[in-house]
């Protein structure tokens, strides 16, 4: 059974991050914080031998996974991929909304107007089938959607990975967040996943453990 070794990243603050804007399939440039995020977990990463590095193909996550592997030595040998099943789950119609205006407006469906109170009563999954239930376009991702969007997308990685590899994810808070949620729940405790820090998994042939979730030290 084939093995990977992965070090899963969110890319460094955006202005969207930063005006608590909605922000799943559009984009933003990063933010001068965002810039040292992703350097700061380029310093962290820099002795990591990586085989190849994928990123999704949000150019946010692009520049935060170039900005990773110029602080690595090994820079020039390593192969690069961005995938669109990597992105951030698509909000539809809220894209670019202020992000408290979404929740409250998602959560009048279910009696709660904020995102803690849709998140941690209902959960990652559900919330998506509100969010996708509430977009007056009826184009947000539900749940099924997003799930084989992203299971595609680790099935791609898998295809271009070997036995003993160990690469470069660079993704998004909340695709890591319900990775995390999905395959280690006792990891989940609630907590956004911080802009440059690490998750890392082990990618096997039919299932994906967690070591740990939302690193911001030593690796």
């Amino acid at each position: 059974m084939k093995t990977v070794t992965a070090y899963l990243v969110r890319h460094g603050q955006t202005y969207l991050n930063l005006y608590n804007k909605v922000q799943g399939w559009i984009d933003s440039p990063l933010t001068d914080k965002g810039q040292q995020d992703a350097k700061n977990a380029g310093q962290r990463l820099a002795q990591i031998n990586f085989n190849a590095a994928f990123s999704s193909d949000s150019g946010r996550a692009i520049d935060t996974a170039r900005l990773i592997l110029k602080a690595n030595p090994h820079n020039s040998d390593i192969v690069r991929y961005q995938y669109p099943e990597l992105r951030e789950q698509f909000h539809g119609y809220f894209e670019g909304s202020d992000l408290s205006q979404m929740w409250q407006f998602v959560g009048a469906q279910v009696e709660t107007t904020t995102e803690a109170g849709v998140l941690n009563n209902f959960g990652l999954e559900r919330a998506r089938d509100l969010i996708q239930r509430a977009d007056l376009y009826n184009q947000a991702e539900n749940n099924a959607m997003f799930w084989e969007r992203l299971d595609y997308g680790f099935d791609k990685i898998r295809r271009n990975t070997n036995d003993g590899d160990t690469i470069l994810i660079v993704s998004h808070g909340m695709t890591i967040r319900s990775i995390v949620d999905r395959y280690a729940p006792k990891l989940d405790i609630g907590q956004a996943t911080a802009n440059g820090s690490v998750t890392k998994l082990i990618i096997t042939d039919d299932d994906i453990q967690v070591e740990y979730f939302n690193n911001l030290g030593e690796v």
